[in-house]
């Protein structure tokens, strides 16, 4: 295989709302369940290629939601993580996982290095590219955004329930998480909210976080959503309505940038 994805496939990093006036940058790296077509199947049955371990679902949908209403961008992969997941660096035997919770990924066990290099460049490559280009020339007009990358898990894990319902998460930078864990805990607490949870840093989840927002000094965070809560459009609503205010009223609590 010399190349990856056809002509037809199209771009496989999406931007929605470019010009957007708004601080907020939304990214979700696992937007999508569709594998570019010269994978096939990577083995993998229907129910497997449409469950939490091709993608994050109802993650794109809430994170859309939120563009809209704080005028944010959303910077979004057209492409199933299990192709390449864009939340883990190339060196990383997560980009490309042979094995994901109890599914294993044949697709992702005989590549060869051309074949992983063509994931590599032409998945993660432009999608990380997109990102830092737009990062950079917001920061050469004079404006830093504020990087929330949006994501959902599983109820069920390896057959355990989760209780917790919505994670944020932070890698060494905590200061966003910090004020929205304040502000989500005090008083009448809507949702279960947990300090990186269900994942952390020592889960290899952090990767956008530290790459696009701690090298770059911009406020970050992760938000987790179990994906339960946002299974279709009237619920996707509630959570996009309350974590606008629960970011708008963090955001404000922060020192001046």
């Amino acid at each position: 295989m010399t190349g990856l994805l056809t002509h037809v496939e199209g771009d496989p990093v999406a931007i929605d709302n470019a010009d957007a006036e708004g601080e907020f940058l939304f990214v979700c790296e696992h937007a999508s369940p569709r594998l570019p077509e010269r994978l096939g199947t990577l083995g993998l049955s229907k129910e497997a290629l449409e469950s939490h371990i091709a993608w994050d679902p109802g993650a794109l949908a809430v994170a859309r939601h939120l563009a809209e209403k704080l005028d944010g961008t959303l910077i979004h992969q057209r492409f199933s993580r299990l192709a390449y997941d864009c939340n883990r660096p190339p060196e990383s035997d997560a980009a490309m996982p042979p094995v994901s919770e109890v599914y294993q990924v044949p697709g992702n066990r005989a590549m060869s290095a051309a074949e992983r290099e063509a994931r590599v460049n032409e998945i993660y490559r432009p999608f990380h590219d997109a990102i830092l280009r737009f990062v950079s020339d917001r920061k050469a007009a004079g404006r830093r955004p504020v990087l929330v990358t949006m994501h959902s898990f599983t109820p069920v894990y390896f057959g355990k329930p989760r209780t917790v319902e919505i994670g944020i998460l932070h890698d060494a930078d905590s200061r966003l998480a910090d004020r929205m864990l304040a502000i989500a805990t005090d008083g009448e607490v809507a949702y279960d909210i947990r300090r990186n949870e269900p994942y952390g840093p020592a889960d290899g989840v952090t990767h956008s976080l530290v790459e696009y927002g701690v090298r770059n000094g911009l406020p970050n965070v992760m938000i987790e959503i179990r994906n339960d809560l946002i299974r279709d459009e009237v619920s996707q609503r509630v959570m996009a309505d309350y974590l606008e205010g629960l970011l708008v009223k963090s955001m404000a609590a922060l020192p001046a940038r």
